[in-house]
């Protein structure tokens, strides 16, 4: 079977078609130029259509097949994250995937979520059962009660339906829609570093997705409008230079640093044919003031989400901002101690050179949840529940003989309603109502 993902970045929109027939093969890649795409969030649906065909024209004519439902990226830009708890009894005291789907039912329920706002993911991070907490999986546990925490991931419904008309217009129809740091997440994370605590940091051009992992699970999301692109504005700025330009010293700063000279020749904003010299210790002091100011940022973030003490591996780095020079010396001095690498994705097989750098993270972690990659258990965007163990979808003798026990119910209820709607006993009623 195909798989169609796309990711709509800031800067680039790429597409990948995967074949998971035997082992997950990546057949066809396209990226596109993004346009219509201001911070993660659609400002022009035509020309972000268009991008979108570009990228997906591009991954068909490689893969030679014919694809367009996709599973899709949702930038944190548009979403936020909340926390319910949902509470079920345990009828034959052994807990199976049918509690767990009650508990998350019931969790949903009782999430305070907006109006304005959708469910697009919820997944379980901490059951607790009877007097028994931080449960990493409670099926097949006996209990009589079952609880749990739920990490619920909601979209801006206006903010969403302008996603939905951009693919619709890029002729795609969206199978499921994915938090884009949780996406990757999927990508960089190893298992022990999601069980012992771990936080994802995708920085890209213009937005930072924020993901951490508690227990295995998935237990805060979060998101800071800031990037590799605002390095390139103050340089531009402070050096009275062209974007272009700016960009260029900041994507070749690691050699200017290496250099003896300390004097680069730059254009002039407004003026490209005149040239003037810029100073490489001038360059270092703006680069450096927004790198520690994005690391402040992103530090004080994990404060606000009372989960530090729990990431026990330390932090993630991954998205296009990690290809600057020297970054993860840098970050390690910003995070309390905490240690940093930084995330590259997954291999997988057919994989081009280009795309196993972090600034493919969130693509890659989006063919790993369309092949099944994903949490334990999740509601996903369609609010269709899954479990990652294909045999626990089957129906238990319980939950059969429980189906089983409702039909003979249901089957003695017209001989009921026969005996209850006999004529007379209808005329002596309507009397006795009548006095």
């Amino acid at each position: 079977m195909a798989i169609l993902a796309i990711d709509v970045g800031s800067s680039k929109t790429t597409a990948i078609i995967a074949d998971n027939k035997d082992t997950l093969t990546i057949s066809g890649t396209g990226i596109a130029k993004s346009k219509g795409v201001k911070k993660g969030i659609i400002t022009n649906i035509e020309e972000a259509s268009k991008s979108i065909k570009q990228a997906v024209n591009d991954a068909k004519r490689v893969a030679g097949i014919e694809i367009n439902k996709a599973v899709i990226s949702i930038s944190s830009a548009y979403t936020k994250s909340i926390k319910s708890y949902g509470i079920v009894n345990v009828p034959n005291r052994e807990v199976t995937i049918k509690e767990i789907n009650r508990a998350i039912n019931s969790a949903m329920i009782n999430a305070a979520i907006p109006n304005d706002y959708v469910p697009i993911q919820a997944i379980p991070y901490n059951f607790k059962l009877d007097d028994s907490s931080e449960i990493e999986d409670p099926v097949g546990m006996s209990g009589s009660r079952l609880e749990v925490t739920l990490h619920i991931i909601i979209a801006q419904k206006s903010g969403l339906d302008n996603l939905k008309k951009t693919f619709k217009s890029a002729g795609i129809e969206i199978d499921k829609i994915v938090n884009s740091g949780y996406a990757s997440a999927l990508a960089v994370l190893k298992d022990d570093e999601k069980e012992l605590g771990v936080a994802v940091m995708d920085i890209g051009a213009a937005t930072c997705d924020i993901a951490i992992f508690v227990n295995k699970a998935l237990s805060y999301t979060d998101y800071l409008p800031i990037g590799s692109h605002h390095i390139t504005h103050d340089l531009s700025i402070a050096l009275h230079t062209t974007l272009k330009d700016a960009e260029n010293i900041k994507l070749n700063f690691e050699n200017y640093v290496n250099n003896s000279e300390d004097l680069i020749e730059i254009s002039v904003i407004g003026n490209e044919s005149e040239k003037q010299k810029a100073s490489i210790s001038t360059i270092t002091q703006v680069i450096s003031a927004r790198v520690e100011e994005t690391f402040l940022l992103l530090n004080k973030k994990l404060d606000d989400s009372k989960l530090k003490d729990k990431i026990g591996t330390g932090i993630v780095l991954t998205g296009g901002f990690t290809n600057f020079y020297n970054v993860r010396e840098i970050a390690s001095n910003f995070f309390d101690g905490l240690p940093v690498r930084i995330g590259y994705p997954k291999e997988i097989e057919g994989l081009v050179e280009n795309l196993k750098s972090p600034e493919f993270a969130t693509i890659i972690g989006l063919i790993l949840y369309a092949n099944g990659e994903n949490s334990k258990y999740e509601k996903d965007s369609n609010q269709n529940f899954h479990s990652l163990d294909l045999a626990e979808n089957i129906p238990s003798k319980n939950e059969l003989f429980e189906k089983k026990e409702e039909k003979e119910v249901l089957a003695e209820i017209p001989k009921k309603t026969k005996n209850t709607t006999n004529p007379i006993k209808k005329l002596i009623n309507w009397i006795n109502n009548l006095f």
